[in-house]
Parts: C-alpha cells; structure tokens; sequence
C-alpha cells in the first residue's frame, strides 16, 4: 500500500526532483516505509511505500527489462501470482516479486486488456519513455482514489489533492460549483472536485497523457446477470465466494488484523479470517459503543479484540486533521470513529480487513426500502410491488407527502428510483439549502442533473437495482470508499475490503432480487450465508453504522460554543447566510429542534475551508478547545 504522485511537464530536471519531492513528503503518511522516483526530461513520477509484499524487493518505481517503461503503484493485486506465471511463460523477466511488476509486464503485453485479468484494488500509471505517453488506472470500485489536473502546461496527478499544492503550476481555487449539493449528499457529488479543476479518474476507468492530450475511457461497468437460482443455491454461492475472497486478500507478508462491529458485514469476515487481533471503538455509554457488542462476539468465537472509547474531547479537537486527511469535506459521522479505529489498529498491524461492500452488493439499506419493522406493512408492499409499473408509480405518487403508518416504505418501495432515492445521505432538502447558501454559490447541477446521469444508464431495470447502480457510482465512490482509505491511511494502515471483490461482484450480480430485500429483511441470503458463521444475534442485526453522539455534543455547552465561535467567522459570510446558521445552531441547543446533521455539515464544510484555504492547506496541529 503507498501513495503515488507525478507531473508531466517541460521543466528541468533539477526543478522536477525538488518538487516531485515535496509532493512525495506531503503523502508520506501513505508511504512511511520508503520512497522512491522517476525523472526525466518530460516526466516526473514519486512513490511511497508502505511495505506489505516483498518486504525487501519491492521498491518502486520499478522499470520493465528495458528501462523504456517504468511503474508507480498504489495497492494490492489478489491474483499476481497466477498473472505472473502467464507472463513467465510468454518470456517476461521479472526482477522482483511485488505484485507491481505483474501490472507493469501485464502492460506491456496486454495494454489496457490487462484491467479485465486483474483482481485488487488499484491506482497506478505506467510512463512510456520512448513514446512519452502515460497509462493509468483505476480499480473497478474506486476503492484506492487517483486525481489529475491540468494548469499552465503541467499535467499532475496524484493519490491525495493535497500534494498538487506543492506544484508550482496548481493555482488553489474553490469550486462554487461543489458547495451546494454537498448540502444535500453530505460528500463532494460532482466529478469535479472542491478544487476548481482538479477531478478523479473514475472507478473502473484509464486514461493515457500524450502530447497534451488527455483521453479517459471506461473499462468496466456493474452488469445485470440476475440467475433462476433458489434460496439454497444462492447462499451456498455467497458463502463460498466470501470465504475465498477473504482467504485471497490476506496474502500479506505482514500480520493482518480486522475491523469489527456490532454488525453482520465485519462479523463476518472477521469469523472466516479469525485474525490475532480485532479492533473496535465506541462512544461512551452502550447506545454509541460498538465495541461492547464486539467483545461479546469475540468472546464467544475466541478472538481477541482491542478496543477503546472515544471522547467528545478528543473528536472536537482532532476533526480539523481528519478533514485534511479526507483532501474535501465530508460529514458523514463515521469519518470520526474511522479516524480513530484505524489509529488503533496500526499501533499493532499494518493492513486490516472491514466489512464494506456488502450492502451495495447485496441490498443492505433501508434506504433501499425497508423502512419499517411492520410485518403486514412489509408483507403488504411486497404484494403491491407486483402491480404493473404504472400502476405502482400511480399509487407512490398518491401515497407521496401523505404520513400514516408505513407510508414511507411502500412510496420508497413503490415509486421510481429517479424520483425516490438520492442515494444514503440527504442532509438538506435542495431548496432549503438554498435558504442558507448565498446567491454565489447557489449556482450548479441540480441534484437531479447529478443522479439522473447515472440513472439514465439502467432506465430498464427494477428500482431496486437503480438504487444500486447509483450507489455504486455516487455514494460508494465518494464517500464510503473515500473515507475508508484516506483515513486508514492517514495512519499508515492499509484496509482491505473482501467483499467489495471483482469476482464476489460477479456473485452479486447474478442473486435473485428476491433474495436482496424482501418482506423478512434486507441482505437477505448473504445474512443466511452468514449465518452459516454466526451466531443468529449478529447475522440478523439491524444495521447501524458508526453511530455518533453529536446530538449530545451539540447541547453540550463547550463543544456548541466551539462551533458558534466557527460560524461567526467574518468569512464565513461569504458562503451563508451567518445569522440564519448560527440561529439554527442556537435552536438546536435549546432544544427547540434536532437539527444535528445539518449542523454537523455545515461544520464540516467550514473546518476544512479553514484547513485548505484560511490557512493555506498546513497540516493542522490537534487543536485545543477552548473552555
């Protein structure tokens, strides 16, 4: 696991190591192990390592037999060892035994054709010295994020945004564009990042860098392969497809330990992995702490299981380093508790496996419809999900608005997902975000223009697996993916996630829909191939999350004071409407509403604003809270 970095540009060779070593610095949180470089007159390419195969020999960039090609590379590939006997046979020499050379050879032999023999989670560029054309690559998920931008003559690209601030070419500037449907999703939703152009290659994307010109193309795409399986079948697929995809990514030539919570997902693979050490964390008293949950499951199973409470304190004062750490803003809660775990875990290993994936891959959220704990409701809505189309988008519309017991399960299971269901996340209702954005930065995409690109892709295909696609184009990518590895990685940890797996996927893909959500509950066979593992307690938990207590922390004097004194910056005025927030802020420590998340983003978007533009994207010191 390392982080990588690299320009394109005409300047000398001299200035090309100078700044490819700043940039390298930036990212060495990514990379503590060792670094490394390529530069030449065109091309600069920096490295960092942290060491999990080849601990000795795996040192990059790495050069093909030639030298006319040369590699830096971000992640894990599962299968190199297969891929690298096809590429022995068919007479490439390899130097190391990093799964690094495998992609680099693969190249060379297959082109981007590669990217359909691969299993792993990826981010790399091959630089061609002879041709001078640049390759890279993106995991089919987005599980490990790549950058790029184009200023004044320089093409750079980087794993982190935060090291293009040491390019002299970057000009910093915030994109009015990203603020307001961040309102709504609660994470950056445009493909252009909160840095005016600067943009991710996208999951399941490559793209080459020739002669100024920049050409991105898609490799990969989630397809619909549903099978005529029965209950049986399907969980016996699932179950043997979890239990090799987590054997495949524990190959580490250092100790793997895992995430774990109170839910099915972390449950699971941490009983098939049976690591020495679990991790977990929570806040205080039971309703917040995960980790008493956890303990009592490893308890039982016999595994060990590190944990720890965390404190409002320490959360307040550590939240300006997390948002640095994430390069945009995002408020989830989770990013918090995430922070924390993964500082846990790496005082004793350096790579650990979590449960994210499943969800997306086999119909996990309630937000895909399971609003409602009613078994005749629930029972109900599944029979009315047989109507015709038009007759089940007639009868969302009528139930639309309307509040009686279990309205919000059947119009979530009734109406178009285009008109139903933005993804996991909505903080604000578009138009109310309105009312606190100055007219500056009300300008931009629509939330429908932002989903309806993704959607009009599987016009065809049941709400449901709408939903899905979504997800795994919005919310997975720029959120949940996002945060897992810059903040694992803020502590030089990496984390894997075997159900989130190209060839799982290809399980997912074929399950009956049936099997996903119906009236009993949502994942339904894999909770059943979970089950297979686990005790019925964990299998059949309802999901929760990270919970978070920042409805408590809101009402505590000293941490509302410490976000009353954030909001009455005078600069804040140029992004809202100052009294209408701070007035928001002072109901819900009256307790006259609860009005925590919206609050919460809010905050969020003003600390890392803070961080990267009031004071120049410095990495921030733990702040002390002030009584």
């Amino acid at each position: 696991m390392c982080g990588i970095v690299g320009f394109i540009d005409n300047k000398s060779i001299d200035s090309k190591n100078e700044i490819i070593e700043k940039m390298m610095e930036t990212i060495v949180h990514r990379g503590p192990n060792s670094s490394g470089s390529h530069v030449d007159s065109q091309a600069a390419l920096g490295f960092r390592r942290l060491s999990i195969v080849d601990l000795e020999g795996g040192s990059q960039p790495i050069y093909n037999e030639d030298k006319t090609m040369v590699i830096t590379f971000n992640g894990e590939i599962y299968n190199h060892l297969e891929l690298r006997e096809d590429l022995i046979s068919k007479g490439h020499v390899f130097t190391t035994h990093a799964d690094t050379e495998v992609l680099l050879h693969g190249y060379e032999e297959y082109g981007a054709e590669l990217l359909k023999k691969v299993r792993g989670m990826f981010a790399f560029v091959i630089w061609n010295t002879q041709t001078n054309e640049l390759f890279g690559a993106r995991d089919h998920f987005g599980i490990k994020p790549l950058y790029y931008t184009e200023m004044n003559g320089s093409f750079i690209y980087g794993s982190e945004i935060k090291s293009f601030l040491q390019h002299p070419e970057f000009k910093k500037e915030l994109n009015k564009e990203a603020l307001r449907p961040f309102m709504t999703f609660q994470y950056s939703a445009l493909d252009e990042t909160f840095f005016k152009n600067v943009y991710r290659i996208k999951e399941g994307h490559y793209f080459t860098y020739k002669n100024g010109v920049l050409e991105i193309k898609q490799y990969w795409d989630v397809k619909d392969n549903e099978k005529n399986m029965s209950l049986a079948e399907t969980v016996d697929l699932i179950d043997k497809s979890v239990q090799e995809s987590i054997d495949i990514h524990k190959n580490a030539d250092v100790e793997v330990g895992s995430f774990l919570s109170s839910g099915v997902d972390s449950s699971y693979v941490a009983t098939v992995l049976r690591p020495n050490k679990t991790y977990s964390i929570g806040f205080g008293d039971k309703t917040f702490n995960e980790s008493v949950e956890a303990k009592a499951l490893t308890d039982m199973i016999g595994l060990k299981n590190e944990s720890r409470v965390i404190e409002g304190e320490e959360s307040f004062m550590n939240f300006p380093l997390i948002q640095y750490h994430l390069d945009e803003p995002d408020s989830n809660p989770s990013c918090v508790p995430l922070f924390f775990l993964s500082e846990l875990a790496s005082r004793d290993v350096r790579v650990v496996m979590s449960g994210e994936g499943a969800d997306e891959l086999f119909g996990g959220y309630q937000t895909y419809g399971f609003y409602t704990k009613s078994k005749l409701i629930r029972q109900t809505t599944a029979l009315l999900k047989k109507l015709p189309k038009k007759a089940r988008y007639s009868l969302a519309s009528f139930i639309k608005d309307k509040e009686f017991p279990g309205s919000l399960h059947m119009y979530s299971n009734l109406a178009p997902a285009e008109e139903s269901f933005i993804g996991n996340a909505k903080v604000f209702e578009e138009k109310e975000a309105l009312e606190y954005l100055t007219s500056e930065y009300s300008k931009s995409p629509s939330v429908s223009d932002i989903v309806n690109k993704q959607y009009k892709k599987v016009r065809g295909l049941s709400e449901l697996k709408k939903k899905k696609y979504l997800d795994f184009h919005q919310w997975m990518p720029k959120d949940i993916l996002l945060k897992a590895d810059k903040l694992s990685m803020a502590h030089s940890l990496e984390l894997r996630v075997p159900l989130l797996d190209i060839e799982l996927m290809k399980v997912s893909e074929q399950v009956p829909e049936k099997y996903m959500i119906n009236s009993k509950n949502t994942k339904y066979a894999f909770r059943q191939a979970a089950g297979r593992h686990l005790p019925e307690e964990w299998s059949n938990r309802e999901k929760l999350g990270f919970p978070v207590p920042i409805k408590d922390w809101l009402r505590e004097e000293r941490y509302y004071q410490h976000v009353r004194e954030l909001f009455s910056k005078e600069w804040v005025k140029e992004f809202f409407n100052q009294d209408k927030i701070i007035q928001l802020l002072d109901e819900n420590f009256e307790e006259k509403v609860d009005e925590r998340r919206k609050i919460w983003t809010i905050f969020t978007f003003l600390t890392w604003y803070n961080v990267y533009f009031i004071h120049d994207g410095q990495k921030p010191e733990v702040i002390e809270l002030t009584a």
